[in-house]
């Protein structure tokens, strides 16, 4: 726990914004009770705290002689274990596809309203460039009118 308080602590003084997209994508999630505690165990199952329950776990079961070698219940266990974290870690890979979908959507979002701009300021620039084109035609039309005419 005091690790995550630690991230937080230096995230909060780096004073980055986050993705919009990003968090509506975690307000979306949070919403589904199923979805926090799929987040919560698999926040679990991939920190070393697991890691260490288990060694003392494996450690006592075999040191205690809570069942004799080969340790069938312990095996039973442990299998069931597994199926249930490989679910966890598909439900885990499938939450970090939906944050880089979210992510991809929105960047699609942002280079199309790009276009736009891109469309509107080369019609812009072209107007611009037809209004100097006549300056300079009207501005020459005006020097050749006044320009005083010598006969030799």
């Amino acid at each position: 726990m005091a690790a995550v308080s630690t991230k937080n602590d230096l995230l909060s003084r780096l004073k980055v914004e986050p993705n919009p997209a990003l968090l509506e994508h975690a307000r979306k999630r949070a919403e589904s009770v199923q979805n926090r505690i799929a987040d919560r165990i698999t926040t679990f199952a991939g920190s070393m705290a697991f890691v260490y329950i288990h060694i003392i776990w494996f450690g006592c079961w075999i040191g205690f002689g809570v069942e004799k070698y080969p340790y069938g219940l312990l095996t039973m266990i442990v299998s069931l274990e597994a199926i249930f974290l490989s679910t966890f870690v598909m439900i885990s890979q499938n939450r970090a596809d939906a944050k880089r979908q979210a992510i991809a959507d929105q960047q699609w979002q942002t280079v199309q309203e790009e276009d736009r701009q891109n469309v509107q300021l080369l019609e812009l620039s072209k107007q611009i460039l037809d209004l100097t084109t006549a300056v300079h035609a009207y501005a020459a039309a005006r020097s050749d009118a006044v320009a005083p005419k010598t006969d030799a």
